[in-house]
């Protein structure tokens, strides 16, 4: 995890894995819309100690379960705006079908398992914690949330189970 842009050139380190010819990545970016409303920009939050390991954890059952040689997420926390990038996942494989199936993994592991918290900052001067998916590792349903929103009257609920990182 990083307060600072992300360096997607340094993730990629092409001849550190000659034995992969599977190179997956995914960067997502701050968009200016969820769920109809207009976000102006956000904010991610993380219990850092437990969100570094359980993207380390996550990581090493990632590189089990697909036979990866290298996979690696790294996720922004502060103040992000419209276009920013806001996570990268990368995911190295002797074929290109375990490394694209390997990086959904990671970013939907990431997003269901990480205590890192979203607050969208809307255009009409409005905020809400986005809903996040329930943090189980038993939970394959996106229809469970973890309810965090502010209880002011100005501030949306907004459910994140959407399958969209960003």
């Amino acid at each position: 995890m990083t307060e600072q842009p992300i360096a997607i050139d340094e993730l990629l380190a092409l001849d550190h894995y000659p034995e992969c010819g599977g190179l997956a990545l995914f960067a997502g970016t701050v968009r200016d819309h969820h769920q109809g409303l207009p976000v102006e920009s956000l904010r991610y939050t993380a219990y850092a100690p437990l969100a570094e390991k359980r993207i380390a954890e996550i990581e090493q059952q990632t590189r089990e379960r697909f036979g990866l040689s290298y996979c690696r997420v790294v996720h922004r926390l502060g103040a992000l705006r419209i276009g920013d990038v806001a996570i990268v996942c990368v995911a190295r494989a002797a074929h290109r079908a375990e490394a694209f199936e390997a990086c959904r993994y990671l970013v939907d592991e990431v997003k269901h398992q990480a205590p890192i918290w979203k607050e969208e900052f809307y255009t009409d001067g409005s905020s809400a914690y986005v809903q996040g998916c329930c943090i189980r590792p038993d939970s394959q349903s996106g229809d469970q949330y973890d309810v965090h929103v502010d209880s002011h009257p100005d501030h949306h609920r907004v459910p994140h189970c959407d399958g969209d990182h960003s």
